[in-house]
Formats: structure tokens, sequence, C-alpha cells
């Protein structure tokens, strides 16, 4: 097995050359992904035109960013680096949760999209903590 940059024992991961596994496989960027598919495809429809580029802007760079920052990470090889990512990715889902909130403040987001999408979100951090735990055991694994 080849490691990325000759850092053995740093918490760099081994691949072989048969895995074809990518940041898609992930259950983390899958979570992340059906959260941005809820914001574009239900929060940003029923917004009133007005709010283009206010909070649909906004709402759409947060989810956006979640799945992005997953996939950057994924393609570090290694565990603290990917970690380091993921957890990035983990602040916009608190900032859609923000603006799902403040769209409903302003009668612009209705109660069950902030429902849903929170619940998305949440879903979507839990599933980020669960992997970076094991991103950094393994790390600890390699040393």
């Amino acid at each position: 097995m080849e490691r990325d940059g000759g850092s053995e024992g740093r918490g760099v991961r081994a691949r072989s050359p048969q895995e074809t596994h990518t940041f898609r496989d992930l259950a983390c960027w899958q979570a992340c992904r059906d959260l941005r598919l809820f914001i574009t495809g239900t929060v940003i429809r029923a917004l009133p035109a007005a709010e283009k580029f206010r909070l649909a802007d906004q709402l759409i760079r947060a989810a956006r960013s979640t799945t992005s920052n997953v996939a950057e990470g994924s393609g570090r090889y290694h565990y603290l680096d990917e970690a380091k990512f993921d957890g990035i990715a983990r602040g916009p889902c608190y900032e859609v949760i923000d603006h799902l909130i403040t769209g409903n403040d302003e009668g612009l987001v209705s109660a069950a999209s902030l429902t849903e999408g929170e619940s998305k979100a949440l879903h979507a951090i839990k599933v980020l903590n669960g992997y970076m735990a094991y991103l950094k055991r393994k790390a600890r694994e390699d040393k």
C-alpha cells in the first residue's frame, strides 16, 4: 500500500490501488447532500423572488459548503486533515439552521420547512461527528 507523501505513522491514510471509494460513498457527504437538496429543492423554491440575492443566496452558499468541504477533505489522504475539513463542513450545517430560523421569524420559511431542515442539518452534524471521531481514532492507531 502506498502512503501519500511518505509520512508513515502520522495519521496518513493507507489505500490499496484497487480501492475506488470516493467522497460520494461517505455517509456524511450523503447526509450533507440530502440537506443541500432539501434547501435548494424545497426551501429556496418557496422563497419570494425578492429574497433571491438575500436569504436564498446565503442558504445556498451554506448548504453547498457542507458537501464541498467533505469532498475536499476526502482528497487530503490524511486522517487529521480530512477530519479538519469535516469539522469545517459542520459549521455551515449550523449556519443553515440559523438561516432557516431567521427565515421563519421573518415569515419567509414555513414551520414545516424549518423543522425538516433543522432535522436534516442535525442528522448531517451527527454523521459528521461520528466520521470525525473515526478518523481521529485511525490517526492514533497509525502512530
